[in-house]
């Protein structure tokens, strides 16, 4: 990576301070950062922070005399390989989804003909606002990487997603944008692999469905993390509210049904992780019309149960494990269990036919959560892993399968 720079554009927000780790972080992955201060990001790191981890000149102002006769702020925009908007607050993500220009910052992404990625960081509720989804949604269009921000407690005392992704996290998106002709050197260069993430919503009637509260975090880390390292990646993934990984060939499906066809569509392929958590079951025939409470029917009277008739739904890792033809190299499942985790993980194993298990109890914060402990489970033996967050999780998985794929003993 020598020889690449980032513009890196820091916003006014108190992750700004982590901006200062990504500069580090890149510089010692041999990429430089030219950097410019929006006047709100100064209140939360100086110029002479920032100039000094980037050993370059901080920009701050469109009207500088100065910096407009040495560079100017269309070749500013325009020098680097790529901009990164760390932190990208609410204010900077309406305003470059609306095409605004009012000062450096905004007109530096107006003027860029280079990729554009953003680091969001903001008020749980500010990023959840229809007004911010909606800005998010037009700069994904206009071909901006988005990331998904990181959930957890912020400084304003809530909990939730909006936390600032974590500087390693933010270099390892650089760093897979920054390759020429978005080719990724690594490892797993010229593998395909097909991840399954979130859950299935399985239809009960035009209003109500059947499913679980898998937030597809882990699914779409493993992406990302597989990709990073090479990897060719589809991601089939149930409904969920992240933004998938940069690179990343999407299929958004809702049913089990569907999201086996998908990945069958994606067949033939090297490497298959199946850590959707998929619906066992669905309504036989679901209803045409929104089913009404007996009582509503009546008029009066004490509420009566509705009864459902449930057919399983298709075991996809079973079924892609037990494939003649074409079945992958390797196969990973999951296994969520709340009680004898270990044993119930192995049954699993021997039951679908998988090469691998990743196991973890579920029984407290994991689904939906930000972290995990997870047991790898395969036929020579069982690894625990420490608690961490689900991103590291990932990145020890595409390790694993990526030595795997390099043995030549395997």
């Amino acid at each position: 990576m020598t020889g690449k720079r980032v513009l890196l554009i820091i916003g006014g927000g108190i992750a700004a301070y982590k901006s200062l780790e990504v500069i580090r972080l890149l510089a010692k992955r041999g990429v430089a950062s030219r950097c410019v201060l929006t006047r709100a990001g100064a209140e939360f790191v100086t110029p002479l922070s920032v100039a000094a981890l980037s050993q370059d000149k901080v920009y701050t102002d469109l009207f500088s005399l100065t910096d407009e006769a040495e560079m100017g702020h269309i070749e500013l925009s325009r020098s680097a390989d790529l901009v990164v908007v760390c932190p990208a607050t609410a204010d900077l993500i309406a305003k470059a989804a609306a095409g605004l220009a009012n000062d450096l910052a905004t007109t530096a992404l107006l003027a860029t003909d280079k990729p554009v990625l953003m680091a969001p960081s903001m008020n749980v509720r500010m990023w959840a606002h229809p007004a911010t989804q909606r800005n998010v949604a037009q700069l994904i269009a206009d071909g901006v990487r988005v990331m998904s921000p990181d959930e957890g407690p912020m400084a304003c005392g809530e909990f939730g997603p909006g936390r600032l992704p974590e500087p390693e996290r933010i270099v390892a998106e650089v760093m897979a944008m920054l390759n020429d002709d978005g080719v990724v050197l690594g490892p797993l260069r010229g593998f395909r692999a097909v991840v399954t993430a979130g859950p299935t919503r399985e239809p009960i009637d035009p209003v109500r469905y059947l499913s679980n509260h898998s937030s597809g975090r882990q699914g779409y880390e493993i992406a990302a993390a597989l990709h990073r390292l090479g990897a060719d990646v589809r991601l089939v993934t149930g409904p969920t509210a992240l933004t998938p990984p940069a690179g990343v060939t999407v299929r958004a499906v809702e049913t089990a049904e569907q999201m086996l066809s998908a990945v069958e569509a994606d067949m033939p392929a090297d490497i298959f992780v199946s850590v959707a958590a998929v619906a066992d079951w669905r309504p036989a025939e679901p209803a045409a019309t929104k089913l009404k409470l007996k009582s509503e029917k009546r008029g009066a009277g004490k509420a009566a149960g509705v009864a459902l008739d449930l057919v399983e739904n298709p075991d996809i890792l079973k079924l892609i494990s037990a494939r003649k033809k074409d079945r992958p190299r390797l196969i990973v499942g999951f296994a969520a269990e709340t009680d004898d985790v270990e044993a119930n993980a192995a049954a699993k194993l021997a039951r679908k036919g998988c090469d691998w298990i990743i196991a973890n109890d579920v029984s407290g914060d994991v689904m939906g959560g930000m972290d995990n402990e997870v047991l790898l489970v395969r036929a020579e033996g069982v690894e625990r892993w420490p608690r961490m967050s689900k991103s590291d999780v990932a990145t020890r998985i595409a390790e694993r399968i990526a030595e795997a794929f390099n043995d030549p003993e395997g």
